[in-house]
């Protein structure tokens, strides 16, 4: 039998996630695929590589002796294909976020790391697609609303953005320095930025305060509701942290509503749980974290 060095690599992987699922949905394999390949590597070699048991796998000693090895090989192979293709020799790291989350995480993010020897990739989807990314191994780090743990995905918050009313600098209310009551700008067009249920609720509010019947958008992402805004006189109901530039700079105002309830978003960190330590990753994590104090 003649070994590939996709065996390895399949062997590596198994180790590191601690599961023969989890390396099957990597490949897009089915599990029964992986034990096989695993089953006949262990009768070609004559050993036993994994204690299975209900929640995964578990390298044995022969295993883990051979995994510098296997290692070795894999990175030597992989040094050598980039090398002849005129690949970069740094690693690459695969980031996905929210759109919404795209000016303020990418941008500050890739700046922090643009001398980093790592080549990164952004890219966007919505929060539950990144999570089964990271499970695959499509994604290396994600950036996600709030959402439901998953086994092998490590999770942390950064930020706990509140919900600001917030109108253009020309705008009329944007003269009112004052408190304001939901009846004050219920009269104006509004379109929040739509963050979940509680955006329905305050819809509601503002619906019951209004002396006519008119639409009330919410759209996303936060760069739609940031033009409705600034060139078409909509007030919106934003993240804080999605337009905190410009809150800053002046160009967008932000307005008091003691009335309302104070709502939040709260943005998490994603990563997969490995065995093997990945600086890349970590490099991004740390910046991450370090972004998330300086917001």
């Amino acid at each position: 039998m003649t070994v590939a060095l996709s065996d390895l690599q399949l062997l590596l992987d198994v180790v590191e996630l601690g599961s023969f699922s989890q390396a099957a949905a990597k490949r897009g394999w089915s599990q029964p695929q992986v034990s096989q390949r695993i089953g006949v590597l262990e009768q070609e070699w004559g050993v036993s590589l994994f204690t299975r048991h209900r929640r995964g796998a578990v390298a044995t000693n022969a295993c883990q002796a051979f995994l510098e090895s296997a290692s070795l090989a894999v990175s030597a192979y992989r040094e050598g294909l980039e090398a002849m293709q005129g690949t970069p020799s740094v690693p690459r790291i695969r980031l996905s976020c929210l759109p919404s989350l795209t000016s303020p995480v990418f941008g500050p993010l890739l700046m922090k790391l643009a001398d980093a020897p790592m080549e990164i990739r952004c890219g966007t989807d919505h929060s539950q697609q990144i999570m089964q990314d990271l499970l695959t191994g499509q994604v290396e780090v994600g950036f996600v609303l709030k959402c439901p743990a998953m086994a092998g995905i490590q999770m942390e918050m950064l930020w706990r953005s509140p919900i600001v009313p917030v109108v253009a600098s020309h705008h009329p209310l944007a003269l009112h320095r004052g408190p304001l009551a939901l009846s004050d700008i219920a009269r104006y067009r509004i379109a929040p930025q739509f963050w979940g249920k509680e955006c329905e609720a305050l819809i509601q509010q503002i619906r019951i305060v209004r002396q006519q019947a008119s639409p009330i958008h919410a759209v996303q992402p936060a760069s739609a509701a940031r033009e409705l805004v600034l060139r078409h006189g909509f007030v919106s109901f934003m993240p804080e942290l999605s337009v905190k530039a410009d809150l800053q700079d002046g160009t967008l105002q932000r307005l008091c509503l003691p009335e309302l309830p104070a709502w939040h978003w709260e943005v998490m960190m994603a990563w997969r749980v490995g065995k093997r330590v990945d600086a890349a990753k970590a490099m991004v994590l740390d910046a991450a974290r370090m972004l998330a104090k300086e917001h």
